[in-house]
C-alpha cells in the first residue's frame, strides 16, 4: 500500500509533512505510524499545497527554477478537482493499482521474466543457466522491466541479486525503486518491508542490503517522511550497517524542511562522530534554516566547523533566511561580508534580498537595494519591476512607481501592457480621487502607452476617465475612449455606462450625450442602466422633455424602464409643475407592471412640495401612514402598492420637512420630527439643517436654537449649511454680536466659512451701512482662499451704491471681470440703477450696451440653468431655441425702464426715445410698462415735440394699450403750445364723442 503513497509523493515533490513532536532520534522502541496516517498527512499537504497562494503574493519575485526556493515560490491557482485522482487513490488505495503494460516491454525482458516464472526451481541453477545468455544485455531499463513483469517479490529479490553480481552492470536509482515497489506491493497491510526479504538479500549479498536500506531511507527523506526514515535507520543499524554520508545529508535536509532544527543538530552530531561532513547543498540548507530562526551566528559557526569556504551561493541562502526572519539589517551586513570575503553578489543574491524586503513591505530598503543592484549591473527581471511598481502604488508612492518605468527602460526592458495597467490602475483605481500632481503621472504614462501601442483594460479605462472627469478634463476623458478604440480596444456596455455616469455626475450632459450617440453608432446597445443615467441627468439639468424622448426611445428599443427610470421622470415633471405629465408617467409605470417603491413615493412628496402642492404632499404622506384621507387627487398613487414600500423612511421625512419649512409651515415640520422619534426613525443632519433654516427664515431664532441643541445632543456635527442659516438670520436681524459668536463657534469646530456665509455677512454689513467692514471682509475671504462669486460682488456693489460711492461700484465691476467672475443681469441692473441715481446717465447707458453684448437676455425661467451651463449650439441641437423664441421673457426690461425714466427726468428725450424703440422690439413688452408711454408722451408734449409724442402714442395704440384721458390732455396741451389750434380742437371734439365725464377727468387732469 505504501507503494502508491511513495509514487505520488515522489512525482509531485510535496513539501514536508507536519507531524507531532519527535521522539528521541534513537529510541529503543520506535512505533511506526499506520498507513492511514500517511494518507491523511498526504491529503492535508496536498490541500495546503494547492492553497498556498494569497492575494499578497507578488508574482515574479522568485525564480521558479531555483530548487532551494521551491517551497516559497508562487504556484498557479489549482482546483481541487484536478487532484481528484489523488483523493480517490487515497480513499480507495486498493482500487488504483499500477498496471504494467507488458506490450511496451522489450523482447529480452519478456523472455527473461518468462524463464524466471516458468521454471519451478525457484531461481535455481536451471534458471540462472538460461539467463547467462542475457548477461551482456543487462541495463537499467531491462532490469526494471523484468522486475515489473515478475511482480513476485521473492523471485524479484533473487533476480536483483543475480543481476548485481554480473560484470559490467551496477544497480541504479530506478532499479532500487522498482525492487522496493514489488516488495511493498506484497506487504499487504504490513507497514514495513517484510523482514524475510531483507534477510534473504543479506544472506545472498550483504553489501546489497546495506545499499538498499540506505536508498530506502533517502527515499523517505525525499518525500518528507522523516518518521519512516528514522525507523528504517534503526533497522539499518540492527542489521549491523551504518548510514552513508548521503543518507545523513538526506536526514538533515528532511528535518530542516520540517523545521526541526534540534533534531537536525542531533543527526549532524552523529554524522560528525562518524567523520562525515555535510555536502554544500545540505550545509546551505542548514545555514538558511538557522538564519531564518535568527541564529545567524550559529550558522557562521557551523560553516567554520565544517571547514567550508563560504561562496556566493551559501551567502545568498543565508541572506534569504535573514530576509524571511525580517532581519534586514543583518541581511545587508551579510552583503557587505560577502564583498569582504571576495564573493561578488550576483543577480540571484540581489533578487532574493530585494524580494525579501518587498514581501515584508520594506519599500525604503528596496530603493537602496535596487540602486546598488543596477549600479553593479545586476538588473531585476520585468516581473520584479511589475511587482515593485504594484507595491509602491499600494503604498501611495506613485512618483517612485513612475520612476521605475524609466529604470525599466534603462535596464533594457520595454514597459508593456501589464506594467502600464498596474501603474494607471494603482493611481486611478482607489475610491479616493488622486491629487492633480499624481494624476498628471497617470496622464504621462497613458501618453507613453499610446506611443508603444498598448491599451488599458476596461476597468482602468473606466477608472482613468472617472478621475479625468473629476478634475474637469471632460474632453480628455471622451478622447480616451476614442483613442483606445483606435488601438483595438472594444468598449462594452459597462464601460460606456460608467464613463457616461462620470460625465453626468460632473454635470457634463452634453459630452455624455455625445458618448451615448457614439455608443449607438458602434452598434453597442445601451442597457436600462445607461438610459436611466442619461435620463436622470437630463431631468436634473431641466431638460425634462428631452428626458421624455429618451423614455420613448427605450420603449421603442425594447429596453424596459425600471422603477428608477420612471421615478426620475415623475420627479422632474413635478418640479416644473407639470403635474398632469407626472401623473401620465405614473400611469404608464403601473400599466407596465412596475410597482412604485419607497423612493417613488418620496419623489412624489418632494416633487409636489417643489411644485407648491404642499397639501397633496401631506396627503400622500398621510396615506402612506394608513390614515383615512379622502382625496381623489392622490388615489391613483395607491392603486397598486407593495405594503413594504409604503413605510416612510428618513428620506421621505426629509423631503416633507424641507417642503414644509420652505412653505413657512415650520410648526408642522417640527411635529414631524417628534413623529420620527416615536416611529424609531432617526433624523439625519439634513432634516435638522432644514428645520434650523426654516425657523431662521420665519425669524424664530429661539426655536432654531432648540433644534440646534437637539442636533448636537444626537451627536451630529453642525455643517457649514447649519451655520449659514443662523448667521444669515442674525445679520438680517442686525444682531451682529450673536452673529460673530456663531462665527467664532464655527471656527472652533474647524468648519471654515464658505462663499455663501461670507456673502451673507457682507450683505448684512452693507444693509447695516457698514460698507468698509464689508469690503474688508471680502478681502479677507480672498486671503483665506475663498473666492467671491457674482452674488458676493453684486451685494458689495449694491452696498457701495447705497453709500453713494458709485466710483467704488464701477471699480468693483472691473475687478470682478479681471478675476474671471462674469456679472449677470442682476449685477448690471443694480449698477445701472445706482448710476442713474447719481446722475451718471451716460455711464448707465454704456453699461446697458455692455450688458447687451455680454449677456444673452432671452431665456425661459425653467431653462435658466440650461442656458447658463451649456453652449448655444448644444441647446439648438436639442430643439430648445424655437421653444424659447415662442415663449421668452426678458429680465432686462426693468433696466430699460429705469434708464428711460432717468433720461426723461434729465430732459434727454432723444436717448429716451432710442431706448424706448429698443424696448418696444421685445415681444414681452407688457402692459406693466405702459407708464413708460405716459412719461414719454407727457415729456415730449411739454418739450413741444408734438410729432414725436404722437408717434409714441401711435405705437402705444398698435401695442394694444388703451390710452387714458390724461394722455390725450397732454397731447392737446402740446398742440396748443406749438400753435396747432385746429388739430387741438379736432382732438377735443374726438374726446367729446367718446362720451367721457369731463368733471372727473378734469379733476384728474388738474391733479396731473
Amino acid at each position: 500500500m505504501r507503494k502508491k503513497v511513495l509514487t505520488i509523493l515522489l512525482s509531485h515533490s510535496i513539501p514536508s509533512l507536519s507531524s507531532n513532536a519527535l521522539n528521541p532520534i534513537f529510541p529503543s522502541t520506535f512505533q511506526f505510524r499506520s498507513p492511514m496516517f500517511f494518507c491523511q498527512n498526504l491529503h492535508y499537504n496536498i490541500s495546503r499545497f494547492i492553497s498556498t497562494s494569497s492575494r499578497d503574493n507578488l508574482q515574479g519575485l522568485v525564480d521558479a527554477e531555483d530548487p532551494f526556493l521551491l517551497d516559497n515560490s508562487r504556484v498557479e491557482s489549482i482546483s481541487s478537482e484536478e487532484f481528484s485522482f489523488l483523493r480517490d487513490s487515497l480513499i480507495h488505495p486498493n482500487t488504483g493499482e499500477h498496471k504494467f503494460d507488458a506490450g511496451k516491454c522489450s523482447n529480452e525482458a519478456v523472455l527473461i521474466s518468462h524463464a524466471i516464472l516458468t521454471n519451478d526451481d525457484g531461481f535455481g541453477n536451471k534458471t540462472q543457466k538460461l539467463l547467462r545468455q542475457y548477461r551482456e544485455k543487462l541495463s537499467e531499463s531491462l532490469v526494471v522491466e523484468v522486475l515489473n513483469l515478475i511482480k513476485n517479490p521473492e523471485l524479484g529479490v533473487k533476480f536483483f541479486i543475480w543481476a548485481g553480481r554480473q560484470i559490467g552492470y551496477s544497480h541504479t536509482h530506478s532499479v532500487y525503486e522498482a525492487l522496493l515497489q514489488i516488495i511493498e506491493t506484497s506487504a499487504n497491510s504490513n507497514d514495513r518491508i517484510p523482514e524475510q526479504f531483507l534477510r534473504e538479500i543479506k544472506d545472498d549479498d550483504k553489501e546489497v542490503l546495506g545499499r538498499l536500506l540506505n536508498f530506502l531511507i533517502r527515499k523517505y527523506c525525499q518525500n518528507g517522511l522523516w518518521n519512516a526514515a528514522l525507523e528504517e535507520l534503526g533497522r539499518l543499524k540492527d542489521f549491523g550497517y551504518k548510514a552513508s554520508r548521503s543518507t545523513y545529508n538526506a536526514l538533515i535536509q528532511v528535518f530542516l524542511r520540517a523545521e526541526r532544527l534540534d533534531t537536525a543538530y542531533l543527526v549532524h552530531r552523529e554524522m560528525s562522530g562518524l567523520a562525515y561532513s555535510m555536502d554544500g547543498f545540505t550545509l546551505g540548507c542548514f545555514a538558511h534554516s538557522l538564519c531564518k530562526a535568527g541564529k545567524w551566528r550559529d550558522a557562521l559557526a557551523l560553516i567554520e566547523k565544517e571547514e567550508f569556504v563560504a561562496d556566493t551561493v551559501l551567502y545568498t541562502k543565508m541572506i534569504s533566511g535573514l530576509c524571511e526572519a525580517s532581519l534586514f539589517e543583518e541581511a545587508m551586513d551579510f552583503l557587505n561580508r560577502m564583498r569582504a570575503s571576495s564573493c561578488i553578489p550576483n543577480v540571484v543574491t540581489y533578487t532574493i534580498l530585494l524580494c525579501g524586503c518587498l514581501r515584508k513591505k520594506q519599500l525604503g530598503r528596496c530603493k537602496r537595494i535596487l540602486k546598488i543592484m543596477i549600479t553593479e549591473g545586476c538588473y531585476p527581471s520585468p516581473r520584479i519591476f511589475n511587482s515593485l511598481i504594484h507595491a509602491y502604488c499600494q503604498s501611495g508612492d506613485y512618483s517612485y512607481a513612475y520612476k521605475l518605468l524609466k529604470k525599466m527602460v534603462k535596464c533594457g526592458y520595454q514597459p508593456g501592457y501589464v506594467v502600464y495597467n498596474i501603474l494607471i490602475g494603482g493611481i486611478c483605481g482607489n475610491e479616493e480621487l488622486p491629487s492633480m500632481n499624481v494624476l498628471e503621472l497617470a496622464e504621462k504614462a497613458y501618453g507613453e502607452m499610446l506611443d508603444v501601442g498598448v491599451v488599458l483594460n476596461k476597468v482602468n479605462v473606466s477608472n482613468f476617465t472617472r478621475c479625468l472627469c473629476a478634475i474637469g478634463k471632460f474632453e480628455k476623458a471622451y478622447n480616451v475612449i476614442c483613442e483606445m478604440m483606435s488601438k483595438g480596444f472594444i468598449p462594452d456596455t459597462s464601460t460606456y455606462s460608467k464613463v457616461i455616469s462620470y460625465l453626468c455626475n460632473a454635470s457634463k450632459v452634453e459630452k455624455a450625450f455625445l458618448l451615448f450617440q457614439e455608443m449607438k453608432r458602434n452598434d453597442i446597445t445601451p442597457d436600462v442602466y445607461t438610459y436611466t443615467i442619461l435620463l436622470d441627468s437630463f431631468c436634473k439639468a431641466g431638460l425634462v422633455e428631452q428626458a421624455r424622448k429618451l423614455l420613448d426611445e427605450m420603449q421603442r428599443c425594447d429596453c424596459a424602464p425600471n422603477v428608477v427610470t420612471y421615478t426620475a421622470l415623475i420627479h422632474a415633471y413635478l418640479k416644473v409643475r407639470k403635474i398632469s405629465s407626472a401623473n401620465e408617467i405614473f400611469e404608464m409605470m403601473l400599466s407596465k407592471g412596475c410597482i412604485p417603491n419607497i423612493v417613488t413615493y418620496t419623489a412624489l412628496i418632494d416633487g409636489h412640495c417643489k411644485a407648491g402642492e404642499i397639501e397633496k404632499a401631506c396627503q400622500i404622506y398621510a396615506r402612506m401612514k394608513n390614515d383615512n384621507v379622502k382625496s381623489s387627487d392622490i388615489d391613483m398613487y395607491f392603486r397598486v402598492v407593495d405594503s413594504e414600500s409604503k413605510e416612510p423612511n428618513v428620506f421621505t421625512y426629509g423631503a416633507l420637512v424641507d417642503g414644509l419649512c420652505k412653505a413657512h409651515r415650520v410648526k408642522e415640520a417640527r411635529d414631524l420630527l417628534e413623529v420620527m422619534s416615536m416611529e424609531g426613525c432617526e433624523p439625519n443632519y439634513i432634516i435638522y439643517d432644514a428645520l434650523i433654516d426654516g425657523f431662521c427664515k420665519v425669524g424664530k431664532l429661539d426655536e432654531a436654537q432648540e433644534v440646534f441643541t437637539k442636533m448636537l445632543g444626537r451627536g451630529y456635527t453642525p455643517s457649514v449649511y447649519t451655520y449659514s442659516s443662523l448667521i444669515d438670520r442674525l445679520f438680517k436681524d442686525k444682531r451682529m454680536d450673536l452673529a460673530l459668536k456663531v462665527l467664532s463657534k464655527m471656527l472652533e469646530n474647524s468648519c471654515a466659512p464658505n462663499v455663501v456665509i461670507y456673502t451673507e455677512m457682507i450683505d448684512g454689513l452693507c444693509k447695516d451701512g457698514k460698507t468698509d467692514e464689508a469690503y474688508k471682509l471680502m478681502l479677507l475671504m480672498e486671503e483665506k482662499g475663498c473666492h467671491p462669486n457674482v452674488v458676493t460682488y453684486t451685494a458689495m456693489i449694491d452696498g457701495f451704491g447705497k453709500a453713494c460711492r458709485v466710483d467704488k461700484c464701477l471699480e468693483l465691476l472691473q475687478q470682478m471681470c479681471s478675476k474671471g467672475c462674469a456679472p449677470n443681469f442682476v449685477t448690471y441692473r443694480v449698477l445701472i440703477n445706482h448710476c442713474c441715481a447719481a446722475g451718471l446717465l451716460d455711464e448707465a447707458h454704456r453699461l446697458l450696451e455692455e450688458m447687451k453684448q455680454t449677456y444673452w437676455p432671452k431665456h425661459i425661467a425653467i431653462y435658466r440653468k440650461v442656458i447658463e451651463g451649456f453652449s448655444r449650439e448644444f441647446i439648438a441641437s436639442l430643439g430648445l431655441l424655437v421653444e424659447m423664441t415662442e415663449c421668452d421673457s426678458v429680465p432686462i426690461l426693468p433696466v430699460y425702464k429705469i434708464l428711460i425714466d432717468n433720461f426723461i427726468k434729465a430732459g434727454r428725450l432723444e436717448v429716451a426715445l432710442e431706448l424706448h424703440a429698443e424696448l418696444s422690439s421685445f415681444s414681452s413688452f407688457s402692459a406693466a410698462y405702459r407708464n413708460t408711454y405716459f412719461s414719454l408722451i407727457k415729456s415730449l408734449s411739454l418739450a413741444c415735440k408734438v410729432d414725436e409724442a404722437f408717434k409714441v402714442y401711435a405705437d402705444m395704440i398698435r401695442s394694444g394699450h388703451v390710452p387714458e384721458l390724461s394722455i390725450l390732455v397732454h397731447l392737446i396741451k402740446g398742440l396748443l403750445r406749438v400753435g396747432k389750434w385746429e388739430e387741438a380742437l379736432q382732438l377735443s371734439d374726438g374726446i367729446c364723442r367718446m362720451d367721457i365725464h369731463w368733471i372727473q377727468e378734469k379733476q384728474a387732469a388738474d391733479a396731473n
